[in-house]
């Protein structure tokens, strides 16, 4: 757990007395066995100018960043994004995801190929977002941007606001922001 994810949950805590303990009540429940997830539609292949680095690990030397032209939070309730993962040597690899914050899931809907273009997943399911290396930058996202426990992020300038604090600090590894 990252430092702003336990400092909001701490925030949480501390401001919530017996009031409000029925209220939050209903966020323990299982999510809506009703939900349907809503149409999406591929968006255009990221540009340089819209990339937003956000801090996954320390023990990544590779950069993480969000396409922000592409980020929406959409009214079935799943965030969905361009993802871009750069390593040292250059190399980079683009997928156009979801995260739903009612079930700690993540769907991959598709890769970007070179050509800017959209290579859909054969296999695109919802899967728990876990603690592996994989999946550590949709944890990052899901714990530290995207979501308030189960509930998902108000809307589009919610998630801008929490990137711009979530970069409030320095890197300890690299010495610099992410």
């Amino acid at each position: 757990m990252s430092y702003l994810s336990l400092l909001r949950r701490l925030t949480v805590g501390l401001s919530c007395s017996a009031s409000c303990a029925t209220a939050m009540a209903g966020l323990l429940v299982e999510a809506d066995p009703e939900w349907k997830e809503g149409e999406y539609v591929l968006p255009a292949a990221p540009a340089e100018k819209g990339l937003r680095a956000f801090f996954v690990s320390s023990a990544s030397p590779n950069r993480f960043l969000i396409d922000m032209e592409t980020l929406t939070v959409d009214s079935d309730g799943v965030v969905r994004y361009v993802l871009v993962v750069r390593s040292p040597s250059g190399a980079e690899s683009v997928t156009y995801e979801g995260i739903r914050c009612a079930t700690r899931e993540r769907r991959i809907y598709a890769s970007g190929r070179k050509d800017g273009s959209w290579s859909e997943s054969k296999n695109s399911a919802w899967a728990p977002i876990v603690e592996n290396s994989y999946n550590r930058p949709r944890a990052a996202l899901a714990g530290d941007v995207f979501c308030d426990g189960p509930a998902p992020p108000r809307d589009r300038r919610e998630v801008l606001r929490r990137l711009d604090g979530a970069l409030d600090f320095i890197n300890p590894v690299q010495g610099r922001r992410p």
